[in-house]
């Protein structure tokens, strides 16, 4: 889920860099032994830098650990490393929880399958697989083939298939590999009849959005910048659209779409099923989007055809005519139509208007409507005529979540994913004839008996007195006594949905007497656009006061108590745990926080976090400095507080969310903090070496992680494993 720096700031950033590298032999074995000698953290060096920034002058004693290949960051590291292994190695029941989790990962992953000719490709993860594998299937009721196994592409797993696209007849794949959770994406091309990879390679394809000619001769595709094509540090930026002929050099790709727009815009591409219309929808990904429509047979420029307001648009074509979903003047969004050949948006028709629930896609499949919704944050699927008639409810096996739905307009059938926190993955087929679906694959989880565990949604009031949702998940006869170990999680943002998953390693908690409770904070996309926007920019306070009030709930309801409950989020919920942290550290006992956003005046200058400013805003404006700078967790630790055992995970190949946030927070709090060189109440730093932001990480580091996590909070809670 960060640029440039003013040129004082990076001159004085230079200079103190330089006089590191001048003491860092000296000082290396002096701070180590001092460390080990005092049983506490290894102490970071101090190399304050004084800004002004709007006007406030603000100190970083850590900015150096920004620099991953400082001599001093990798000096810290490598002592942290060893300080967190010192704390967590010794502790009690680790082999038995090590155990647990091999067995509860060992529940394998199906998705959807895609269909193209005869074909259905789909992943799945069985065993101890450290990666999903692709398999084709030819027919329906075929048997299953490895079309690829990126397992065998690194010995320790760390190279992960990120994304990939089955051409229309199904000859070919296109797909994405990248190694250590970077994802960086080498896109590569193979032949489904014999799994042949072509010589076709482009590099820079990271979550690339493509789409296949009908006679599988090339495809239109997104790409990012080659090192050298842009000034250093703008790679991550200047997403265009270019197309490849198969067979061709792709470094003579021509540039389809793509110059003079923002930057830090992302475009996606559609293609009609006769190959004249080209659709580019193009925005922030977050409050706005754009729609470009080329019509390819007159080979004219690309025609914006939406209105230029905050809303967001996604289409798709069937006989010449565009089905657009969006959230315009609707919130919770609605279905139009417009003929491809005339698309102003005077000319559109709405098909489905808004509802109570959310609408969260809408696709032509089998010459019909397929909707998916979400209400009170649970999924719902519906079929309707191509007028936008209402044809009939798809019926769930029961409440939970769809993943993954997809069809062909030239197909009747259609494939769906459902899972529940007490339902593992299964997918779904529906016979448009008949709107009867069957079981067309399922995960087995014999270690588990979902028998045994009771799922209920709760409504509690926030600090404004907005309702909020929360699931919780326990043993069923769970008693109220105050004591129960809880562990609390939630993510209020990016217009994300927090709906009920199979989460394998959350059955350990449970076995153990644990209550499992996610919050659906303001931020997210369960109550549609509204929703998101009362939990973003000026407004994020509110994600913090829902997580707030849901610890509350908790306590007062007597569930737990603030000595047997822990909170855990990562990335945009890393965030969240860095605010409960400086904000109510009293609520909690433990605190798991995951590759987390924490310095919020800074975090716009590395990786790609440029993107996320219409969600947060960014400390170079002056109003919005403001509001991130009253809540930036890593301004606002208080020397002297008791802080919660904390434990911060992150990975040093992360190329969304960079890995110097949770350096530079532990370096602060075990330096101010009360408890900052507690050993029974530790501020403890995780890093990974070959791992990412979370994306494509092998089932044998999500075990290792898992152990320390949950060896950590067991530890805390007096849980015994």
């Amino acid at each position: 889920m960060l640029g440039g720096l003013r040129l004082l700031t990076g001159i004085l950033i230079f200079l103190i860099g330089a006089v590191a590298l001048v003491h860092s032999q000296d000082s290396r074995t002096a701070d180590s032994s001092a460390a080990s000698a005092s049983g506490g953290p290894p102490k970071a060096k101090v190399l304050p830098v004084e800004d002004t920034v709007q006007g406030h002058k603000i100190v970083d004693r850590y900015r150096y650990l920004e620099n991953a290949n400082d001599p001093d960051t990798k000096l810290y590291v490598e002592q942290q490393l060893g300080y967190t292994r010192s704390i967590l190695d010794p502790l009690p029941g680790r082999d038995k929880i090590n155990a647990r989790l091999a067995q509860l990962l060992a529940i394998g992953t199906v998705d959807t399958p895609q269909m193209g000719g005869k074909y259905y490709f789909h992943t799945q993860r069985n065993g101890h697989q450290d990666q999903p594998t692709l398999y084709v299937r030819e027919g329906l009721n075929g048997d299953d083939r490895v079309l690829l196994d990126v397992s065998q592409l690194a010995a320790d797993g760390t190279v992960a298939l990120d994304w990939w696209y089955a051409s229309e007849d199904g000859r070919y794949v296109a797909y994405g590999t990248s190694p250590s959770g970077s994802e960086r994406s080498t896109l590569h091309v193979l032949e489904s009849a014999t799994g042949k990879v072509l010589p076709d390679s482009i590099e820079q394809t990271s979550a690339a959005s493509l789409a296949w000619k009908r006679d599988s001769s090339g495809f239109f595709y997104t790409r990012y910048p080659r090192k050298g094509d842009v000034p250093e540090g703008q790679e991550v930026y200047h997403r265009h659209v270019f197309y490849h002929a198969l067979g061709t050099d792709p470094a003579r790709d021509p540039l389809i779409f793509g110059d003079g727009i923002d930057p830090e815009w992302w475009p996606n591409v559609t293609l009609s099923e006769d190959d004249r219309w080209l659709l580019v929808d193009v925005g922030d990904g977050l409050t706005k989007t754009e729609l470009y429509l080329q019509d390819l047979q007159s080979k004219g420029p690309a025609v914006k055809i939406t209105t230029g307001k905050d809303f967001l648009y996604g289409a798709e074509f069937f006989h010449g005519e565009l089905y657009i979903t969006t959230n315009e003047d609707a919130p919770r969004y609605r279905v139009f139509v417009a003929d491809a050949a005339s698309p102003r948006r005077e000319n559109w028709r709405e098909l489905i208007p808004q509802t109570d629930a959310v609408l969260q896609s809408a696709s032509v499949t089998g010459g019909k409507l397929l909707a998916q919704y979400e209400h009170n944050a649970t999924s719902e699927l519906k079929l309707f005529t191509l007028d936008g008639k209402k044809l009939s409810d798809i019926a769930l096996p029961a409440i939970g979540s769809v993943f993954g739905p997809s069809g062909r307009y030239d197909r009747d059938e259609i494939f769906f994913g459902f899972q529940s926190f007490t339902v593992p993955p299964s997918i779904y087929r529906i016979d448009l004839n008949h709107v009867e679906s069957s079981l067309w694959a399922k995960v087995d989880a014999p270690s588990i008996d979902p028998a045994a565990y009771d799922v209920q949604q709760v409504w509690y009031k926030s600090k404004d007195g907005t309702e909020v949702p929360m699931f919780m998940v326990s043993k069923k006869g769970i008693v109220k006594d105050g004591k129960n170990p809880t562990l609390l999680t939630g993510y209020g943002g990016f217009n994300i949905s927090m709906t009920p998953t199979f989460s394998r390693s959350m059955y350990l908690w449970m076995e153990h007497g644990g209550i499992y409770a996610v919050a659906n904070l303001r931020g997210g996309a369960e109550f549609g656009e509204d929703w998101h926007r009362a939990g973003m920019l000026d407004r994020k306070q509110n994600v913090f006061d829902d997580f707030i009030a849901a610890s509350e709930y908790l306590l007062a309801q007597r569930y737990t108590d603030r000595d047997h409950l822990a909170i855990s989020g990562g990335s945009n919920g890393g965030l969240l745990m860095g605010a409960m942290i400086t904000q109510r550290p009293d609520l909690f006992r433990a605190v798991v926080c995951a590759v987390p956003l924490l310095d919020m005046l800074r975090y716009q200058n590395f990786q790609i976090a440029k993107l996320w400013i219409p969600e947060y805003g960014t400390a170079d404006d002056g109003r919005q400095f403001e509001w991130l700078y009253a809540y930036s967790p890593y301004h606002h630790v208080k020397a002297g507080v008791d802080y919660p055992a904390i434990l911060f995970m992150t990975g040093d190949t992360d190329t969304r969310v960079d890995p110097m946030h949770a350096k530079k927070m532990a370096a602060l709090m075990q330096a101010d903090a009360r408890n900052g060189t507690s050993k029974e109440r530790p501020i403890l730093l995780r890093i990974d070496t070959k791992a990412g932001h979370g994306q494509g990480k092998p089932v044998s580091k999500q075990i290792e992680e898992g152990t320390d996590m949950y060896s950590f909070l067991f530890w805390q809670l007096g849980m015994k494993p």
